[in-house]
């Protein structure tokens, strides 16, 4: 039984770092782990605006695979359209403390994005690109009209006019407006008005719709973000996190779909609402629509090119009379996954930081370790406090654990003599061993349930820290300059492999040699695995280690069983 004890808490053990790893890969629809896509996105974004299916012309990109705009009336527009050009295509940029933002007059298009205040990893002298449009990378946010009745309405392809104003924030100054305004096409004018605002990553959006023309029309709006289906730019094979769109409604909340099921038809999201938002996520980072609550919207999700995806939005306005106008304000959030700016954006948005299955942990798991460092002011010291405080709060189960293998340690050699002794007759050998197990009263499982208890609060812990952008270039002390990068010397992956083979030398030989064996591989095995983890992951682990030895190392003197190191035997 001592054996089986043991066993299972190996089991247990390898199981938890199988799920992680089935997170890993599978929940999060990356790529094989050592296989990785190497395939590169040369196209340049030429997405048409939703169309009906099937009825998209010859001269247009191939009508979308899984799309919501097959909403009755929605006609098709072609990819070139260049009706009543007149003004001349360029970009202009434009910021505010926290972002630079450059804007094609192509549509209004939102073409790049870049962070200020969050590095980008291989060159720390410049900000994060999120939003890019170049021949190695597609990912842009889009906006235009759809009519309903064939009529060619401005869409993310009509030329529009920059109209002059401010380009960053002036001292003392809030908020400043960006607005471009197209030619009439089809009797509607689209002016688009994006009110940048400082030490803030959401845009206000308004689309005014004017009628030009002599007949009432009843444009829709369409909201769109398009992106290559690559994985981001230096992110690692060996924590792969999710990238790709989401949509959440107040029915069906949360929902996010691999590029593969846009692929292959076979997405299931909710079509129609009222409420929620699209979005486009991937590690730390995130894009996405917002309409106003109580607004009706079609969802969609589609192909739109050879590695190329759209998830919006499309909302329909009421009849607009010649000479009158319409207009809809919405959001585009652009930014890291900070999850107090989220929950303040719209109901839902902080979901895009995705914990998975353990997300009723974790949230508290988070707001513990964010409470943390507003006390101690270092992300570092933080983690070493919340693993600190978890210890503690898991104290008596622990040491109930601790007991149960101190006691299971003190029969041990009544029991491996017995086994040798016995042998050869492993029915009397199974009943002489439960008779030692209640002669000294002695539960031979009673240190695997209180371990049991704990494993989801660590994984749980580990996805906070894993998906965290506070650890993103985040210091800690001497070398470890960034918690969310793995140790450049691999000192934090070395002493974690000794913790734990310290844990596995506290603990008596299993007589069977092949579990002897076991005890020592499996350690050892998943420590390599460390030397990739992000800084961060691997001395949280650590500390779990140090303090669980010193925990046992007491319990075991208390109780009269002084602690041995049982190192390995291989023969």
């Amino acid at each position: 039984m001592n054996d089986i004890r043991r066993t299972i808490l190996w089991v247990i053990f390898g199981f938890s770092m199988v799920l992680l790893w089935d997170q890993w890969q599978v929940h999060n629809g990356q790529k094989p782990t050592f296989f990785p896509s190497s395939a590169t996105q040369n196209a340049k974004v030429t997405a048409t605006a939703p169309a009906a299916m099937g009825s998209a012309p010859s001269t247009a990109i191939p009508a979308p695979v899984a799309t919501a705009s097959s909403v009755p009336g929605v006609s098709p527009i072609p990819a070139n359209v260049s009706a009543a050009v007149t003004a001349k295509k360029e970009q202009l940029v434009v910021s505010n403390d926290v972002l630079t933002l450059t804007f094609d007059t192509e549509g209004g298009t939102l073409v790049r994005s870049v962070f200020t205040k969050y590095a980008d990893m291989t060159d720390k002298s410049s900000g994060f690109v999120l939003l890019e449009e170049s021949n190695a990378r597609v990912y842009v946010a889009q906006s235009g009209l759809i009519g309903t009745t064939g009529s060619q309405l401005p869409t993310h392809k009509t030329v529009m006019t920059a109209v002059p104003g401010d380009r960053a924030l002036r001292d003392g100054q809030d908020q400043f407006e960006v607005k471009f305004e197209s030619p009439s096409v089809g009797g509607v004018k689209l002016v688009k008005t994006y009110t940048v605002k400082r030490g803030a990553y959401d845009l206000a959006v308004r689309h005014e719709i004017i009628n030009t023309g002599t007949e009432a029309v009843t444009p829709q709006l369409y909201l769109q973000l398009v992106r290559d289906g690559n994985k981001p730019p230096g992110e690692s094979s060996f924590y792969s996190t999710f990238t790709g769109p989401a949509i959440y409604t107040e029915a069906k909340k949360y929902q996010k779909v691999e590029f593969k099921d846009i692929e292959k038809d076979k997405v299931d999201v909710e079509k129609k609402a009222s409420n929620g938002y699209v979005a486009m996520v991937q590690h730390y980072f995130a894009s996405a629509w917002i309409l106003p609550d109580g607004l009706q919207r079609d969802l969609f999700l589609r192909k739109v090119d050879t590695n190329l995806y759209a998830a919006g939005m499309i909302t329909p306005l009421e009849s607009i009379a010649p000479g009158a106008s319409k207009t809809i304000d919405s959001k585009f959030f652009v930014g890291p996954q900070e999850e107090k700016t989220l929950e303040a954006l719209a109901p839902g948005l902080e979901l895009v930081k995705d914990y998975g299955w353990l997300t009723i942990l974790a949230k508290p798991l988070y707001w513990l370790l964010y409470s943390l460092h507003e006390f101690i002011q270092n992300w570092g010291w933080s983690i070493v406090a919340l693993v600190l405080l978890l210890k503690i709060a898991f104290y008596w189960l622990n040491a109930k654990a601790y007991a149960s293998m101190a006691k299971m340690k003190s029969v041990n050699p009544k029991i491996m003599e017995m086994r040798e002794r016995l042998k050869d007759k492993p029915q009397e050998m199974q009943q002489a061993m439960m008779k030692i197990y209640k002669e000294e009263k002695v539960n031979p499982m009673g240190g695997c349930f209180p371990i049991m208890v704990q494993i989801p609060v660590f994984i749980a812990l580990y996805w906070v820290l894993l998906s965290s952008v506070e650890m993103r270039n985040a210091p800690w002390i001497l070398w470890i300059h960034d918690l969310s990068s793995p140790d450049p010397y691999f000192i934090l992956p070395v002493v974690m492999t000794l913790t734990t083979m310290l844990q596995t030398a506290l603990n008596p030989t299993p007589p069977d040699p092949m579990q002897a064996k076991l005890m020592w591989f499996m350690p050892l095995i998943f420590s390599v695995m460390f030397f990739f983890f992000p800084a961060g992951l691997v001395m949280y682990w650590i500390t779990n280690n140090i303090l669980s030895i010193t925990q046992q190392w007491v319990i075991n003197t208390r109780m009269g069983v002084p602690p041995q190191f049982n190192l390995p035997k291989f023969k």
